[in-house]
């Protein structure tokens, strides 16, 4: 690379961990340093400095955030660190990291741009150089071009036993509508064909502001997820909803989904069925309402493909009552589901509860309640042999023809994919290409077709 040879321009490089919302927050501090005419690096080598965006959700996220770090200290030995981790504090409220890792450039937490930059400028001055200040309207992004997360709000207001999110990200604070379909607008124009919304409790959007009515484009808007999906509905692209919280007001939402305004797609983190279980994790509803909800949800909108993700072996759970939360799976039939067996992060309240299950006790539930899941996604995917579904490629065809795209009810990285067979003599297919395709067969988690 000429510039990092001739180090007119300097270059940062970067390690990005955890969930979206941190991809989404790596994507902005890449996008002010292009900007500002700093170029991105992919060797170590190469970099000026090293920024590593971390996780803290689970102890193992805590793991793999050390060793990223530990490499880029080894690799490069400029590193500052952002992200969840970087926002741990110690029990006399000092930085958790520094007091490990003193020789770090410096820390900052989740969410920190400006203060991210701000120790970039301190430790790694730019000349000015206004060729290489020019990014695209979209900004810098980390996700193939054909989809992309709008990350719709900040922190969350709950406070569940098992997650230190809220101490690590705060409360909720929810943008502006006005700015973010600005954004959503710039990535279709950009070549985005599917937005994937994201927050830690994105059905409470707004709530923070008491859904303060904004305007866009001369037009109110009120701060509420409805009113912003059905503006992101009117764009030209597939609109995907994440961690929405099953609450009443999701109803209005669903209703956008049977129109078409928006992908009939509904993540929601249920995370346990057991009414006792749900109380000492602190979670909003029961498995009654759920079941009820869920019905009303396919009532509404008969294509609809729910997701969630469950907690087997949280502190003080029995035999009977991970009983309980199968019973609860093989009734809702969910489309989608992850499992995680209860990690005990350090800082979180349900580490203080009585009833610590052991670590295999813990990996033999998640492993029992995979497989029963797995019978139900065969089943469900088997009912969808014959029919013809609408298809995104995110990955073009092999030497034998085969592409790799996901239907409305899959979604990147977490779901199944289906394996898109092309017609002879026809156009190949590449990322980003919409396609009907009629489904031959399927398997436990993907489905197999050939265009229709």
């Amino acid at each position: 690379m000429t510039t990092a040879v001739k180090r007119r321009i300097p270059c940062v490089g970067f390690v990005s961990l955890g969930c979206p919302k941190a991809l989404v927050d790596t994507e902005r501090i890449v996008t002010e340093l292009r900007a500002e005419g700093y170029v991105i690096a992919s060797d170590y080598k190469e970099c000026d400095l090293v920024i590593v965006n971390t996780c803290a959700f689970i102890d193992a996220a805590v793991a793999e955030s050390l060793e990223a770090i530990t490499e880029a200290m080894k690799e490069n030995g400029r590193v500052i660190v952002t992200g969840c981790l970087g926002g741990k504090s110690t029990e006399t409220g000092e930085n958790w990291l520094m007091q490990r890792m003193p020789k770090l450039l410096g820390v900052t937490g989740p969410d920190k741009v400006a203060e991210t930059l701000a120790l970039v400028h301190r430790n790694l001055p730019r000349p000015h150089e206004p060729f290489d200040d020019l990014v695209p309207n979209a900004g810098v992004r980390l996700t193939p071009p054909h989809y992309a997360y709008l990350k719709i709000s900040e922190g969350c207001s709950h406070h569940c036993t098992f997650c230190i999110i809220p101490d690590l990200r705060g409360d909720l604070v929810s943008r502006q509508p006005g700015g973010i379909l600005q954004e959503a607008r710039a990535l279709v124009e950009g070549g985005v064909k599917e937005l994937l919304v994201i927050s830690q409790d994105t059905a409470a959007y707004g709530l923070d502001t008491r859904y303060r009515t904004a305007f866009v484009d001369g037009r109110p808007v009120k701060t509420r997820l409805y009113e912003l999906a059905r503006e992101l509905g009117k764009l030209d692209a597939w609109v995907r909803l994440h961690y929405v919280y099953p609450y009443p007001s999701v109803d209005q939402v669903v209703e956008l989904m049977a129109s078409g305004s928006i992908l009939p797609y509904l993540d929601v983190p249920f995370q346990h069925a057991h009414p006792r279980v749900l109380k000492a994790m602190k979670r909003p509803a029961s498995a009654e309402r759920n079941l009820e909800r869920i019905a009303a949800w396919r009532k509404t909108c008969p294509g609809i493909t729910i997701r969630s993700t469950f907690i087997a072996g949280f502190p003080g759970e029995t035999e009977s009552e991970f009983e309980y939360l199968l019973d609860f799976l093989r009734e809702a039939k969910l489309d989608r589901v992850g499992c995680f067996a209860y990690s005990p992060v350090e800082g979180a309240q349900a580490n203080q509860l009585p009833g610590a299950l052991p670590d295999e006790v813990r990996e033999e539930r998640r492993h029992r309640f995979m497989q029963v899941q797995a019978q139900i996604s065969a089943e469900l995917l088997r009912a969808k042999i014959g029919t013809t579904q609408r298809v995104l490629i995110d990955e073009a065809e092999d030497e034998d023809g085969v592409a790799v795209g996901r239907t409305t009810a899959d979604a990147p990285d977490i779901d199944g994919v289906i394996y898109v067979t092309n017609n002879e003599g026809c156009r190949p297919l590449q990322p980003g290409d919409f396609v009907d395709v009629r489904v031959t067969d399927s398997q436990e988690h993907d489905l197999i077709g050939r265009v229709a």
